[in-house]
């Protein structure tokens, strides 16, 4: 039996468009495996940062690194649309297939429905999935590196022998070291237990992040908590300020790199202590049903007819 049969009350039993308060937070380590550029803007802009309070027990300010919401969200949703393509469960419009920043929204792929939408000639769904930016755990100097490139011709060179002259144009990027960690909650709420497999299905799946994500910005998104709930818990920069406190324990600077267990130990602890705070009814998950809930993943997304009826599933429920 499913995992997530035994939650099954904290989950609608079918979409619906009226809020119901029935909210379900994914805490997740976002873990860097190659070099990362997170920013905003075109080549040669430095990485997304913010001056914050290293923990919440005070101290001086420190520059983290931010991966903004819609970086995080925009790669997931395109996981799940190349999912929902290859089954033909994006639907088609007036003006062509469904698809992202083209205001030709279908209003009945799970995409729509879950992630939201703005149609502009009318229509709009508010989206189920509530993000904010993450955070890195080690502030900038530890995390940051700096490479200078150039392009080269043909023959790997910046000489071009017939024409007689080198490449001068040179540039430089900030990135984010390997093994860098990043703390993110993403807050479901009133989705069904479908929904829910699909947007967890899409955090799991996806692995590219950032900029020049064809050749850098691989990361593994390692599910650490789920909490059921009846309100929104905590914000990501006071979890990764928690997590902090407890991985410095009085000492002016944390180790990098870090061991995955030690940060899967003071995230949980540093979000059983949020939690204390939060006004709301809340039930976590313990850490053996995370594991099977992971578990159950993997074989669902290695069965292509279980995806198949799942998101068809989740379609009719949607459309009636």
């Amino acid at each position: 039996m499913s995992i997530l049969n035994q939650y099954a009350s904290h989950f609608l039993p079918t979409y619906s468009n009226y809020p119901h308060g029935r909210y379900v937070t994914l805490i997740v380590a976002r873990w860097i495996e190659s070099e990362a550029i997170f920013r905003t803007e075109g080549s040669g802009e430095p990485l997304s940062k913010e001056f914050v309070l290293a923990g919440q027990n005070g101290g001086e300010p420190i520059q983290r690194v931010v991966i903004s919401k819609r970086k995080q969200t925009a790669v997931e949703r395109r996981t799940g649309r190349e999912l929902l393509r290859r089954h033909e469960l994006l639907f088609s419009t007036k003006d062509g297939i469904c698809a992202l920043n083209r205001n030709n929204p279908c209003e009945k792929c799970m995409d729509c429905m879950i992630y939201g939408y703005a149609a502009g000639g009318g229509g709009a769904q508010k989206a189920r999935v509530i993000t904010d930016d993450a955070f890195s755990l080690h502030p900038v100097h530890q995390v940051l590196g700096t490479k200078t490139f150039n392009a080269p011709f043909d023959s790997s060179s910046p000489w071009d022998r017939e024409a007689k002259k080198q490449m001068t144009g040179l540039g430089e990027d900030e990135y984010v070291k390997p093994q860098t960690v990043f703390l993110d909650m993403e807050t479901l709420k009133d989705l069904t237990a479908s929904e829910f497999q699909y947007v967890l299905g899409n955090v799991l799946r996806s692995s590219r992040y950032g900029a020049v994500s064809s050749r850098i910005g691989k990361v593994h998104n390692e599910l650490l908590g789920v909490v059921f709930s009846d309100c929104e818990l905590f914000s990501n920069l006071e979890l990764t300020q928690a997590a902090y406190d407890l991985l410095s324990a009085g000492n002016s600077e944390l180790d990098f790199p870090l061991a995955k267990e030690t940060v899967h130990t003071a995230v949980q602890q540093a979000a059983t202590q949020l939690m204390d705070r939060v006004v709301g009814q809340k039930l976590a998950l313990s850490a053996a049903d995370v594991a099977q809930l992971v578990q159950e993943m993997i074989d669902l997304y290695g069965d292509e007819t279980a995806v198949a009826n799942l998101l068809q599933s989740t379609n009719y429920g949607i459309m009636n």
